[in-house]
């Protein structure tokens, strides 16, 4: 049966067929996104799943109520022997699709049997503790204390950017993320070496922001519908964000300007710039500095579901891979040859 919220979208698509000039696409397109807006989906799932599906219907040329499991089949089996995509990415076109018909269309695909992108088994880079010092080393201001967080709590660069004042218990120890990948909450360690940085930065960045209130109050953008239970959050200083953006942005959502967090590539270019400047000879991203967080845990003995819990880790086996990035793996096996 079709999704009654869209069964205006599939019965014009339907009345459209016996036509030439079927609607276009971005209608479509537009469409969808007001489909999931309207459910809450994260922003970065909407852009990729619109993304993939828009990839879809050019690839067949066709509208999609007029496909099925064949052409889905085709398409993802392309992105794997064409594209050669990862299968982390060729996994996120085949959600974008089952959303597309289960979802929107009311669909049922029973049974799509693609050919599967194959699943490399890579150990990640990890740095060093002295590397890790070097490329602090190389950083000022909040680049320094962001990448610092990332390294010492273990986050993603998305947990990071999304971090907000209420976020950080300072008595406790404690950074509080939520909504991480998966839709998951968790704490992490709140370093203290940092605590006296962070309260700096805290009273620097509150002075700013009061003083742009009083030029221009702007609201902080909150996740879902948040704003409507909560109205005078987005304009309470416990609701900003722990690293803001220099400017206010329009809401993608409904388009009213609003303060946000910084954004993720300047941090990557920060990141990319010290590594350079620290000559370190491994290719360094954020989630870098979360793979030696990781390792260096284990390292230090922790129990590994003890940093399980600590990265939010759904599976164990997911943690496991950085006990191949050790500096003794295993038991410590001594090789042979240190004895001769």
């Amino acid at each position: 049966s079709k999704s009654p919220a869209m069964a205006g979208i599939y019965d014009k698509a339907s009345k459209n067929n016996r036509r030439s000039d079927a609607r276009s696409m971005a209608d479509f397109i537009e469409e969808c996104r007001g489909f999931m807006r309207v459910r809450r989906l994260s922003l970065r799932t909407e852009q990729s799943y619109l993304y993939y599906i828009h990839r879809f219907i050019r690839y067949h040329g066709k509208r999609p109520e007029l496909m099925g499991e064949e052409e889905v089949e085709a398409y993802l089996t392309k992105l794997a022997l064409k594209d050669r995509v990862a299968p982390a990415t060729q996994n996120v076109a085949f959600n974008a699709l089952l959303y597309l018909y289960r979802e929107i269309l009311g669909i049922e695909l029973r049974n799509v049997q693609a050919l599967r992108a194959r699943r490399e088994k890579r150990i990640p880079t990890v740095l060093s503790r002295r590397e890790v010092e070097r490329l602090i080393a190389q950083l000022e201001g909040d680049s320094h204390l962001m990448v610092s967080l990332l390294y010492g709590a273990g986050l993603r660069v998305s947990e990071l950017l999304r971090l907000r004042v209420k976020d950080l218990d300072f008595d406790n120890g404690v950074l509080l993320v939520y909504q991480g990948k998966g839709d998951k909450d968790r704490r992490a360690i709140l370093p203290a070496s940092l605590k006296p940085a962070l309260q700096t930065h805290f009273a620097r960045t509150r002075r700013k922001w009061e003083l742009a209130q009083e030029e221009n109050s702007l609201p902080a953008s909150l996740p879902d519908a948040l704003h409507l239970k909560f109205p005078g959050a987005p304009f309470e200083w416990t609701w900003q964000w722990v690293f803001p953006a220099a400017q206010p942005m329009l809401d993608p959502r409904d388009g009213v300007l609003k303060r946000h967090h910084a954004l993720e590539h300047g941090i990557q270019r920060a990141i990319k710039r010290a590594a350079k400047a620290a000559r370190i000879d491994k290719p360094v991203s954020p989630h870098t500095l979360r793979h030696s967080f990781a390792t260096h845990l284990l390292e230090n003995g922790y129990d590994i579901r003890t940093v399980q819990d600590l990265l939010g880790h759904k599976d164990l086996r997911t943690t496991q891979i950085y006990l191949h990035t050790m500096n003794r793996p295993g038991v410590g096996v001594k090789s042979p040859l240190d004895s001769l």
